[in-house]
């Protein structure tokens, strides 16, 4: 089983960013988000759907998911720029 690249969390929200190989062998990232809970018998379980309470959370971690992957791409692309500077 593939393991996320990075985890965010708030409160019972978990926010996993997946890194995926296309088919044409590109990569590409994909967000998943799940809700962790307790049921009436004490057991941990999850789901993907939220309660009204749920959803600021739920952005607050999407955001910082989106932060994470917006200055990932912008790291890699300096990292390229320095790489062709150097190399002309």
């Amino acid at each position: 089983m593939s393991v996320p690249v990075k985890k965010f969390a708030a409160g019972g929200i978990q926010v996993a960013v997946w890194e995926n190989e296309s088919s044409q062998g590109g990569k590409f990232n994909s967000v998943s988000i799940q809700r962790n809970y307790k049921d009436k018998n004490d057991e941990w379980k999850s789901s993907s759907s939220l309660k009204v309470n749920d959803i600021p959370k739920a952005i607050l971690a999407l955001e910082k998911a989106y932060e994470y992957l917006v200055l990932k791409e912008q790291n890699g692309e300096e990292q390229e720029k320095v790489l062709v500077a150097t190399v002309e």
